[in-house]
């Protein structure tokens, strides 16, 4: 088994560009019901990982200067506290079994680091539960 057998491909993740703004991240991740979503740059290349917590604080900590202008703050400008790691679309399943401990979801790159996807935390607790108790 490898890591492709639980990729979802790029093209049905639902990603966020850093040149995107508060208010954009904030509009696709609730019509998405996402609490957080990858960052991939113009160049393809997987970014980093906004959180809705990420967001908010950017409200917060720029509340002086009034609420449209911190919603038209770009994601490439603002602090992301979650750095959620990516993984090589070749590497051991013993590696993603790692990584998936601490993150919902794992960006992964091809070999010249292009984001292909995401593998999410649930698909490989949904397999491991149907190889240990044996139903879908």
């Amino acid at each position: 088994m490898n890591i492709g057998f639980f990729l979802l491909p790029k093209q049905e993740v639902k990603y966020l560009s850093p040149e995107a703004t508060v208010r954009q991240a904030l509009e696709k991740m609730r019509h998405h019901s996402y609490t957080a979503a990858p960052l991939v740059n113009e160049e393809g290349r997987f970014a980093g990982t906004v959180t809705e917590g990420d967001l908010l604080w950017q409200l917060v900590d720029h509340k002086e200067e009034g609420f449209d202008k911190a919603m038209n703050l770009r994601l490439k400008d603002i602090t992301l506290r979650v750095q959620n790691l990516p993984i090589f679309i070749h590497a051991q399943m013993e590696d993603l079994i790692a990584l998936s401990a601490d993150q919902n979801f794992i960006p992964v790159t091809d070999d010249a680091e292009y984001f292909i996807g995401i593998v999410r935390r649930r698909d490989i607790i949904k397999h491991c539960s149907s190889l240990i108790f044996g139903h879908k």
